[in-house]
């Protein structure tokens, strides 16, 4: 059923939830689903959110959930426009494959062969800084970093300040010896990227994944005049203490090293499914993206969590091999995972909500995805 159907609202006020895009007929599954989606919304105090599911390349089926702002005063579009934020770490992932699949680049060199311009502290390869496993620290935790964001939102550091200061405690282990999430890793490949193409990384990802599949709300955002057109996100982040605010038109996407991409619901579960799915992989780069590091710490839902090539994996989810990726930062989250074997079907769920509270989009995901399979019948109504 098209994004057009709606489901009847109830009446409008604080606290009240709409529900948008499958019709509902009596209890069904699109009831069921679209219940605990807000059920999860409330337990996190997250205004909205938007789902879609494609089964077996099927077209998806999206719907949203709650409101567009705290106050309830209008129902979330099921093609909310929405920042996906570290899933773009799985986009960048791909693109690099793609490269090294035509000979552009070697997974295997070190990066410095492509960015002679900095001098990391060890010849870390592209791989690793793919798989997270180069040894580079993040930005996240230093205070400096959150001090100047909040001062100012909409002034983000350059990318010579990101490395300099990241870089400035020197690596976390030998490359190769652990694994660390670092955002600053996949600057490094965002910067690979453009010098390999000569593009910047709007253009590049648009010809490279975008427009193949058809996909006209999937882009990059590089400023604050992009995000204008985003759904607002709501967040605290920016005044801690003061209430939830809009940080779409205050938060500059530049304060996201590796770049930042913003979709809907329904176009993302379709690039992550034609990621997994074909054709945007061939089967050897579609391997070298899912070889795992089994990661040595636990994160619920995953049974067995592990990281590939910019791939979050779980080899052991009871839905079949489990992979994709989430995203978290000021006013939104997202989630966007493919299942190999969901009630014996090939099934992607994407979650995107807009508000921060959390891993909301990924508990959404995990329990629309428990739901499905408990049923029997794949995504079918």
């Amino acid at each position: 059923m098209g994004a057009g159907s709606r489901f009847r609202p109830p009446a409008r006020g604080r606290g009240a939830r709409f529900v948008r895009g499958w019709r509902v007929q009596g209890q069904g599954q699109a009831g069921q689903l679209a219940a605990i989606v807000a059920s999860l919304l409330a337990a996190g105090d997250v205004p909205g959110a938007t789902v879609a599911i494609r089964v077996a390349g099927q077209p998806a089926r999206v719907f949203a959930v709650g409101s567009r702002d705290p106050a309830a005063t209008a129902a979330l579009a099921p093609d909310a426009r929405l920042y996906v934020y570290s899933v773009t770490k799985l986009i960048l992932a791909v693109a690099t494959l793609q490269l090294a699949a035509r000979g552009e680049l070697a997974l295997e060199a070190p990066i410095r062969a492509y960015l002679p311009e900095h001098a990391l502290p060890a010849p870390v390869s592209v791989r690793q800084l793919l798989g997270h496993t180069g040894g580079l620290p993040d930005y996240g935790g230093l205070a400096d970093y959150a001090a100047s964001l909040r001062a100012s939102p909409g002034t983000p550091w350059s990318d010579a300040t990101f490395l300099e200061r990241t870089l400035a405690g020197g690596p976390l282990f030998p490359p190769g010896a652990g694994w660390a999430n670092s955002n600053i890793g996949y600057l490094l490949i965002r910067r690979l990227l453009e010098r390999v193409t000569g593009q910047r990384l709007g253009p590049l990802l648009d010809r490279a994944l975008f427009a193949p599949l058809g996909l006209r709300q999937t882009a990059v955002v590089a400023s604050l005049a992009d995000a204008a057109t985003l759904t607002p996100g709501w967040s605290r982040y920016l005044d801690p203490g003061a209430p939830r605010a809009d940080i779409a038109r205050r938060y500059h996407p530049g304060w996201v090293a590796h770049g930042v991409v913003a979709s809907t619901a329904g176009e993302l579960a379709r690039l992550v499914e034609a990621i997994f799915l074909g054709p945007l992989l061939a089967e050897a780069e579609r391997a070298a993206l899912l070889a795992p590091t089994v990661l040595p710490f636990a994160h619920a839902p995953f049974r067995r969590p592990a990281y590939g090539l910019g791939a979050m994996i779980d080899a052991a989810s009871p839905h079949g091999a489990m992979a994709g990726h989430v995203g978290g930062g000021p006013g939104y989250a997202a989630a966007a995972f493919h299942y190999a074997a969901l009630a014996g079907q090939p099934t992607t769920i994407a979650a995107l909500a807009n508000g921060d509270e959390g891993d909301i989009a990924l508990r959404i995901v995990a329990a629309v995805a428990d739901h499905l399979a408990a049923g029997g019948a794949g995504a079918r109504p």
